[in-house]
């Protein structure tokens, strides 16, 4: 019997061109390290701290591992550095020009699956802390206290697509996998939670995101996707509650 529902942020919940925006988020936040780094080694940096979260194995926060990959060899202490951060999100990540849109029946659905009792989950790649997180719902008129648990990076331990990413939210829940459904419109972080045994649904009202703007900051490792199962349905975020419905019967 289906009792949560996992649902993704970026182009499932809140539609924008990602890559673009986060062009943008380099540009703005390279003056708040411009006396450490020039805006290249302030960018492979943060790439090479994304990479190390890809390779967490469960032991540390994620905010600890990026920040201690973030610093690493800099002789600098972590906790200042990560102060700069803070500092940006709280006072200069709103700043960022964007142009978002939520997806048509995004609220209309969501009211629905509360008002059957399920459990709603954002399930975001957890890659920046909760005040970002917050930020972002808050650009589809969300927030936290919509949903029973907001992944970030205080309160996880590994990424999409792992495995252990999927395993712990259904830890949190008490619940198995096979009362999950897993909504997202990204073929491999998303539908990778199909590993454990949960359902999945594949949104696409985005489309294919080219992510080659961003250089080696997305990209994937090479087979990254050959074990992913194909979605158990697809198509746009209003047609989520067709497949609750089937996997409710």
């Amino acid at each position: 019997m289906l009792k949560a529902v996992l649902i993704d942020l970026d182009n499932t919940m809140v539609l924008y061109d990602e890559a673009a925006f986060y062009l943008r988020y380099f540009e703005k936040i390279a003056p708040r390290f411009a006396d450490l780094w020039s805006p290249p080694e302030l960018q492979q940096r943060m790439i090479t701290a994304v990479g190390a979260l890809g390779a967490n194995d469960g032991s540390r926060s994620n905010r600890k591992t990026f920040i201690d990959a973030f610093v690493d060899g800099s002789g600098l202490p972590a906790d200042d550095v990560w102060n700069r951060f803070i500092d940006f999100y709280r006072n200069d990540y709103d700043r960022i020009e964007k142009k978002v849109i939520a997806p048509a029946g995004l609220h209309e659905v969501l009211d629905r699956l509360y008002g059957i009792g399920l459990t709603l989950v954002v399930a975001t790649n957890p890659i920046f802390p909760l005040m970002v997180q917050e930020k972002r719902l808050a650009w589809v008129d969300l927030k936290p206290e919509d949903f029973t648990l907001t992944t970030h990076m205080e309160n996880s331990a590994f990424v999409k697509p792992r495995t252990g990413y999927y395993r712990r939210i259904c830890r949190a829940l008490g619940l198995s996998a096979a009362e999950c459904l897993m909504v997202g419109n990204d073929a491999v972080n998303d539908m990778a939670a199909a590993r454990i045994g949960m359902r999945t649904y594949l949104t696409t009202e985005a489309g294919p995101i080219d992510y080659r703007a961003l250089g080696p900051a997305r990209r994937r490792s090479a087979g990254a996707s050959a074990d992913i199962p194909a979605p158990d349905f697809h198509g746009p975020f209003a047609s989520v509650m067709n497949a609750v419905e089937r996997l409710m019967r």
